[in-house]
């Protein structure tokens, strides 16, 4: 174990619960829940929110208030308000909607990329370069997220090189930031550091993060290993909600609240205020009637009442 000493001082939680977390919930949740969730996640200090997704209603129903809700949220100034686009069509949608940066998605693996979107993984990023160059000539910033990048529902396992391949066609497209993702959460701390330190040889540490799912309650571990190795962007979803709508049994993204909670003891910065992420986590889990994911927003919820 590396000394504590070495760990980032300061890191970013790039907060995911109003889009992937929201979007397999059955039940239609109304926009006005929506634009309050993601109000009440600027006041708590993130810098950026994956506020919307900008896909077929067809396909992720959920997601069909998404302009409204990018009109109707409280802007703050410095806040990226992201959005997930998978064409030129949900670009535009996103441009209209004034998305602060667009998310292109892949899969490391081949078997999940013709599983789920009927073709390679060459030509699934190829399919975003018109996404990316217009990203580009709007100023709008680019993130790449790099799914199934520990293991695969299909395939199993999922060599380093493989995600080092999908970061290289990401990086080429012009990405800012790239997120390796563990879609189905099988990745354990030991394996999270040498892919790591593998897509680290293709593209800037920094603007690398960890996108970890707690399907195993590896989670809070994965994002330990990481930051042993430079890793200093995270995502988490408040309330530990969502999961993977293509991959059987996937549990969560990890929770907002676990992960500020970790940090907080670690001593390093967020810019959060875990109390304000506790109460948006309570507030969206009493709206869906279940109670929240989160065992630290649990127990400081019951503190509370007590």
């Amino acid at each position: 174990m590396t000394e504590t000493s070495k760990l980032p001082q300061r890191v970013k939680i790039v907060e995911v619960g109003p889009r992937d977390g929201l979007q397999n919930e059955k039940e239609t949740i109304p926009a006005d829940v929506k634009v309050e969730l993601v109000d009440r996640l600027t006041q708590a200090g993130f810098a950026n929110i994956e506020a919307a997704s900008f896909v077929s209603p067809k396909w992720v129903p959920q997601m069909a208030t998404s302009a409204e809700v990018m009109a109707r949220i409280a802007r703050k100034p410095g806040v990226i308000y992201s959005a997930l686009v998978p064409n030129m069509k949900g670009f535009e949608a996103a441009v209209e909607a004034r998305s602060d940066e667009v998310v292109i998605f892949g899969a490391a693996s081949e078997a999940f990329s013709q599983k789920n979107i009927n073709c390679s993984i060459a030509e699934s990023i190829e399919r975003f370069r018109d996404v990316a160059q217009a990203a580009k000539q709007h100023g709008m910033r680019l993130r790449g997220s790099i799914s199934c990048s520990f293991g695969c529902p299909y395939q199993g396992e999922v060599s380093p090189e493989s995600v080092a391949d999908v970061v290289q066609r990401m990086r080429d497209l012009g990405c800012d930031e790239i997120d390796i993702a563990d879609t189905i959460g099988v990745g354990t701390p030991k394996h999270v550091q040498a892919v790591m330190q593998r897509v680290m040889k293709e593209f800037p540490m920094e603007r690398l993060s960890g996108h970890f799912h707690d399907t195993y309650g590896q989670a809070l571990a994965n994002i330990y290993a990481s930051m042993e190795v430079g890793i200093a962007i995270f995502h988490s979803s408040v309330a530990g909600l969502g999961g993977c709508p293509y991959a059987k049994g996937a549990t969560g993204n990890v929770s907002t609240e676990d992960v500020l909670y970790m940090m907080q003891g670690l001593g390093i910065d967020t810019g959060i205020d875990l109390d304000a992420v506790v109460d948006a986590g309570q507030f969206i889990s009493q709206h869906l009637g279940r109670k929240a994911v989160s065992r630290a927003g649990n127990a400081i919820a019951a503190k509370r009442q007590g």
